[in-house]
């Protein structure tokens, strides 16, 4: 199981965060991204949660590069944004979580 994600929990519970949703990240990298990556600050329209659309489809990374291929999962979710589609990324993270299998 992934502990570190409890304190995030509770954050959901404080109403900060969502289940499903752009994942946050840490302000000086949005303050960097924002710099260098066009249309950054737009994935913040929408509450950021423990699991999204860019986290069960793309690989971790730390590059700009990265960052800016999961921008484009975070746009996807942002624009088609439904319960079915919560339910499916719902799905999908507790057969990663589980199973270990899809996760990239």
């Amino acid at each position: 199981m992934r502990l570190d994600e409890v304190p995030q929990l509770l954050n959901i519970f404080k109403g900060e965060m969502s289940l499903i949703g752009p994942r946050p990240e840490a302000l000086s990298l949005v303050e960097m991204y924002t710099k260098e990556i066009a249309y950054y600050p737009e994935r913040h329209m929408v509450t950021p949660g423990i699991t999204g659309w860019a986290q069960i489809n793309y690989p971790y990374g730390n590059s700009i590069e990265d960052t800016r291929q999961k921008l484009m999962y975070d746009f996807y979710y942002i624009k088609n944004r439904s319960v079915v589609l919560d339910l499916m990324i719902f799905l999908r993270t507790i057969r990663i979580v589980l199973t270990g299998k899809g996760a990239m």
